[in-house]
């Protein structure tokens, strides 16, 4: 059976700010980050990242984290080349998915 891994970017409303993450089941973990639990002091929640502009899909999760962590070394300006490069406009991707 094959297992699907995603890396996503999140910003907030002014794409000020990014958050980079791995999950197993992209939809379900944008749902949980538009909706945290109560009194949630998370980064997402804090700084409003519920948009979704970038994500590359994997099979094998070791290979996600690493790409994972890979990015989150990454200047600002690197990872805005690379959200440009599938989404120059920076659109939120949230119900595309």
């Amino acid at each position: 059976m094959t297992k699907n891994y995603y890396i996503y970017i999140l910003t907030n409303k002014a794409k000020t700010v990014l958050y980079i993450g791995v999950t197993n089941n992209l939809k379900r973990r944008i749902y949980e980050h538009q909706n945290p639990k109560e009194n949630s002091t998370s980064f997402s929640s804090r700084y409003n990242t519920f948009y979704l502009v970038y994500y590359e899909h994997f099979f094998n999760i070791l290979k996600a984290i690493q790409r994972e962590k890979q990015l989150k070394r990454w200047s600002r300006i690197k990872k805005e080349k690379l959200i440009a490069t599938k989404n120059s406009e920076w659109n939120f991707l949230n119900d595309t998915i």
